[in-house]
């Protein structure tokens, strides 16, 4: 027999059984949610979704802001052995809608600022019986009450879902570690998301590995990530490494973030743990934020993308924070190769965190030695057991114990790992090798770029030539682009050999990117 284990059971009833049940889990548009608080709403909306008729193993689609009612719902729907499916709930109805019905969950759970989209995602999604529309707050305050949709499913409010409890059964369902957990979207930065699915057990692997082992989380600390919980770093950053410790999490459902709503709520809730990606570091360096808004903060921590040396440093100097960049995967839950207290290395991606470990191998699979590059792989307990009905891409990507993660970085014999691109992003320029990491981290070093991708086009004669998209950090007109391409051009010439300069540029408000920051490459060649 398997001995029982139910995610939910060990986040909250653990802490409330230990005492903690009046600290505070949940901090979210100035109101606070002790443990005891979290732990009886997440058990009404347990009971809420056994009486609507939601089995385990079912799906459950969320496209919930960050909120106390998003971790309610996740750990809810876990506590009664039903799969939670979170969504990027910024996306249009018809990209929910594919989600959803790929998932085949019948029942979902929105946000009420999202309701515009909700006919759009139900028209591809006909599956769908119930629709649960959330509210949080003051942030919905004045919102007027949700219509109900057309077709078969029904609409119930957030009140009347809560309201299904009475009388109900609220108690954890006999799961184990191995039991489904939950599923979560990649990234989508090739196109439309795969669902990879984890098990309960993957949590307090993670949280053991990078929560304890890499940041020490206390019950002091306060963690807030700007990186969306619906995400697997945002999930680690404000539901399993705070909960699973007795901290607080610091939520807003506030969507996109700018770095001055970022730094009021720092300001006036006191991080101790800073949670951000690449680009909105370089935001924030780029804002007038005074230069103590961080001053509470203890680390920094990054992921999705590299974070530049040159980012690094300029956060580091003006807000005297060290910022952990590291790599991780929707697939291995969270981040698995990172820089730590104490040994950092700006513009890599450090090493292996406790837990993991990673190889370099070649196009046959065999390793490779410090200073040649390889696609890096690796292994750890909280893998994903596949993507649902992606059986030849699970294939390709889990072999053995294995994960394959398509990132090309090299190691130094220092056992420093540096990321060079995806490996089908690197390109072949006249016979070299070039990596798109490389160069975009000499754009970013000018004081003119806030942000760069590297991708390849082939000129009138087919050959293969570097072009550069460049956000700048200010608007210009005509002049200021033009004086900054050949700044650029110059700038380029002094720090990079002839074939890895790019031919062309092309300048841009903002690249495209994922909701977790990821730059989706395929639009720019596109």
């Amino acid at each position: 027999m398997h001995d029982r284990f139910n995610a939910s059971e060990w986040l909250l009833d653990r802490r409330v059984d230990a005492g903690d049940g009046d600290r505070v889990a949940i901090r979210c548009q100035g109101v606070s949610t002790t443990y005891a608080e979290l732990l009886a709403l997440v058990e009404r909306v347990a009971a809420s979704l056994r009486v609507l008729g939601l089995r385990p193993e079912e799906r459950v689609a969320m496209a919930v802001l960050d909120s106390v009612e998003f971790v309610a719902v996740f750990l809810g729907a876990m506590r009664i052995g039903a799969v939670p499916l979170p969504m990027n709930p910024l996306l249009p109805g018809r990209d929910l809608g594919v989600i959803v019905a790929d998932s085949r969950a019948r029942l979902l759970v929105m946000s009420a600022a999202r309701a515009e989209v909700l006919e759009d995602l139900l028209s591809g999604a006909p599956e769908v019986e119930s629709v649960v529309v959330a509210t949080h707050g003051s942030f919905d305050a004045d919102r007027p009450p949700i219509a109900p949709v057309g077709g078969s499913a029904r609409t119930v409010s957030w009140d009347d879902f809560l309201g299904l409890a009475v009388g109900g059964d609220g108690s954890a369902c006999e799961t184990w570690a191995e039991s489904p957990g939950f599923w979560l979207c990649t990234s989508g930065s090739t196109g439309y998301p795969k669902l990879a699915m984890h098990r309960h057990g993957d949590l307090p692997v993670t949280n053991e590995a990078f929560g304890r082992a890499v940041l020490g989380v206390s019950a002091d600390d306060r963690c807030y990530s700007v990186g969306p919980i619906f995400h697997a770093y945002g999930l680690g950053n404000s539901l399993t490494f705070p909960l699973a410790a007795g901290a607080t999490a610091i939520l807003d459902p506030t969507r996109p973030p700018t770095p001055a709503c970022v730094g009021e709520l720092v300001t006036g809730e006191s991080p101790t743990l800073f949670f951000c990606i690449p680009t909105f570091y370089a935001a924030l360096n780029a804002s007038t934020l005074p230069d103590d808004t961080f001053r509470t903060v203890r680390f920094g921590v990054s992921a999705a993308e590299p974070l530049p040396a040159e980012t690094f440093n300029r956060f580091r100097e003006r807000f005297g924070v060290t910022v952990l960049d590291g790599i991780g995967s929707t697939e291995m839950l969270h981040i698995y190769l990172s820089n730590q207290p104490g040994s950092v290395r700006a513009g890599t991606s450090g090493t292996p965190v406790p837990g993991y470990e990673v190889r370099l191998v070649d196009e046959r699979g065999a390793d490779q030695p410090p200073g040649v590059p390889g696609q890096l792989a690796v292994r750890g307990a909280s893998a994903a057991v596949g993507y649902w009905c992606r059986s030849d891409t699970t294939r390709s990507t889990f072999r053995g114990e294995w994960m394959f993660t398509g990132d090309l970085y090299d190691r130094d014999s220092d056992g420093f790992y540096t990321y060079l691109g995806r490996v089908d992003d690197m390109l072949r320029v006249g016979g070299e090798w070039v990596s798109p990491a490389e160069v975009e981290s000499v754009l970013i070093e000018h004081a003119g770029v806030l942000e760069a991708a590297l991708v390849g086009y082939r000129d009138d004669e087919g050959i293969l030539r570097p072009v550069a998209h460049v956000a700048a950090v200010e608007s210009r007109g005509a002049e200021g682009v033009a004086a900054l391409e050949v700044a650029l051009t110059a700038h380029c010439r002094e720090r990079l050999a002839g074939f890895k300069r790019p031919r062309r540029y092309v300048f841009v408000d903002e690249l495209p990117k994922t909701a977790t920051g990821k730059i989706q490459r395929f639009r720019l060649r596109d």
